[in-house]
């Protein structure tokens, strides 16, 4: 299995931005989508944005309007641009190719991006 590479964390403050980065080799070719999860500490990982293959993106409620979801195929790699950032924002951060039976078993959880928002 292949494993996605997510980078770009790091801490900021409250009304702060990042651009986290996912790495996942093979995406664009299989026509996967993607979604980012976040999780704190040892608890579940919960959805946050979805980026279609299509082009098509949905988000979280609480991040709308502050986060966006795009992507450079020609580098399988989707980046997670976070403005406005809350201190509830602070989380380890995951990508993970969804979609058609490749994307699902082709790929496994990588080892996320941490992002904590303090002042």
């Amino acid at each position: 299995q292949v494993q996605p590479v997510e980078s770009g964390g790091g801490l900021v403050q409250p009304g702060g931005s990042l651009r986290l980065s996912c790495t996942a080799p093979g995406f664009t070719s299989n026509n996967c989508n993607m979604n980012w999860f976040r999780q704190i500490g040892g608890g579940r990982r919960d959805w946050v944005s979805w980026l279609s293959s299509d082009g098509d993106t949905n988000y979280l409620d609480s991040v709308k309007g502050r986060f966006t979801i795009s992507r450079a195929p020609e580098k399988d790699t989707v980046y997670l641009q976070m403005n406005s950032l809350k201190p509830e924002d602070t989380a380890t951060y995951f990508c993970r190719p969804v979609g058609a039976p490749v994307c699902q078993t082709a790929y496994r959880w990588g080892q996320g991006t941490q992002v904590t928002v303090s002042s």
